[in-house]
C-alpha cells in the first residue's frame, strides 16, 4: 500500500515537473516572439533588395515598426535597380506617411545600386545617405513592347484579333506600332513621369526646374547625386544608422537593431536564376510601366 502511494507520489511529482517545463517553455516563446518589443530603444532596418515587383512584404514590415514604440527609427537599406510603378508608389507613400506622423525618423542607406523605382521609394525619407560609387538617378518611367511579327512571318504563324475597341490590342507584338497609339501611349507614360517628378520636388524640397534637368534617365553616381542634392551625405549602412540614431535622440550605444529575418524558398532560388538569365521584357506576365533602370 505504501509502495503503491509512493508511485502515485512520484507520478504526481514527474507530472508536476512536466507542467511547469511547458510553462516555461511557451512564456519563453512567447518573451522570444515578441523580443523586438522589450528593451529599450530600437532602429529597425528594413531591406529593399531587387526588382520591386510586388510592396506587401515591404509595407508590412514598415507597418510593424511604425506601431511599435520601442522603435524610434526606421532604416532602408535600398539595394535595387526599381521596378514597377504601382508597388513602388506604395513604398513611397508608406514612407511618406511614417514621415509625416514624426513618431519615427527614416534613412536610407542606398547599396551599390538604388536607381529609378529605387531612388523613388528613397525620396521621402529624412535623410538619403549613399556611397561615393552608388549608382542611382535613372528618373524616369519606361514601357517595353516586344515585336515577333517577322518571327511569325517566317514560321507561317498568323494571329487573328477581334477587339471590343481600335485601341484595345495596343502594343500587340503581332503588327508595328501606329503613331497615333505611339502617342498615346506616350501622354501616359508623361503623365507617370511627373508623379516621379513631383515626389522628388515634394520629399527632397527641391526646384522643379533643377529636377527635371537632371531627370531624363541619366544615372548619376552617389558623389554626383551629392553634389546634385539628390542625397544628403555619403556614407554606408553603418553611417546610415548612426544618422538614424542621431536623429531621433538615440543615445545609448551599441545600437539596437532589430530586422525581420526572410526565409528564402527554392521558389525565389529558381526567379534568381531565371531574372539573370532571361531578359526582363520575356519574364513579365504582362506589359507594365515600371520606373527601373534597364
Amino acid at each position: 500500500m505504501n509502495s503503491e502511494r509512493s508511485a502515485w507520489k512520484g507520478i504526481g511529482i514527474f507530472l508536476g515537473i512536466i507542467a511547469v517545463l511547458f510553462v516555461v517553455i511557451i512564456g519563453l516563446s512567447l518573451v522570444v516572439g515578441k523580443k523586438e518589443y522589450l528593451g529599450g530603444e530600437k532602429i529597425a532596418l528594413v531591406r529593399v533588395e531587387g526588382v520591386i515587383t510586388e510592396s506587401r512584404s515591404i509595407l508590412e514590415q514598415l507597418d510593424k515598426y511604425a506601431r511599435n514604440s520601442t522603435v524610434k527609427a526606421i532604416v532602408l537599406r535600398v539595394d535595387s535597380p526599381g521596378g514597377g510603378v504601382a508597388p513602388s508608389q506604395e513604398i513611397h507613400r508608406a514612407i511618406a506617411n511614417i514621415r509625416a506622423k514624426g513618431r519615427q525618423k527614416i534613412v536610407v542607406s542606398m547599396g551599390s545600386l538604388a536607381a529609378s523605382g529605387g531612388y523613388y521609394i528613397s525620396c521621402p525619407a529624412d535623410k538619403i545617405i549613399a556611397n561615393p560609387g552608388t549608382i542611382t538617378g535613372s528618373i524616369g518611367v519606361i514601357m517595353e513592347f516586344p515585336n515577333v511579327q517577322q518571327l511569325f512571318k517566317k514560321i507561317g504563324l498568323q494571329t487573328v484579333v477581334i477587339k471590343s475597341g481600335k485601341y484595345k490590342d495596343i502594343g500587340s507584338p503581332t503588327r508595328p506600332m501606329t503613331k497615333e497609339e505611339g502617342q498615346l501611349l506616350q501622354n501616359v507614360i508623361t503623365d507617370v513621369y511627373d508623379q516621379f517628378v513631383e515626389a522628388i520636388v515634394q520629399g527632397r524640397g527641391m526646384d522643379e526646374e533643377q529636377v527635371r534637368k537632371m531627370a531624363d534617365g541619366r544615372i548619376f553616381s552617389g558623389k554626383q547625386a551629392m553634389e546634385m542634392g539628390f542625397v544628403d551625405e555619403l556614407g554606408g549602412l553603418d553611417d546610415a544608422l548612426e544618422a538614424a540614431a542621431d536623429l531621433s535622440g538615440i543615445k545609448e550605444r551599441p545600437l539596437d537593431v532589430i530586422e525581420q529575418e526572410e526565409e528564402f524558398t527554392l521558389k525565389d532560388f529558381m526567379s534568381g536564376i531565371a531574372q539573370n538569365i532571361i531578359p526582363r521584357n520575356l519574364t513579365n506576365n504582362s506589359i507594365s510601366l515600371q520606373y527601373i533602370w534597364k
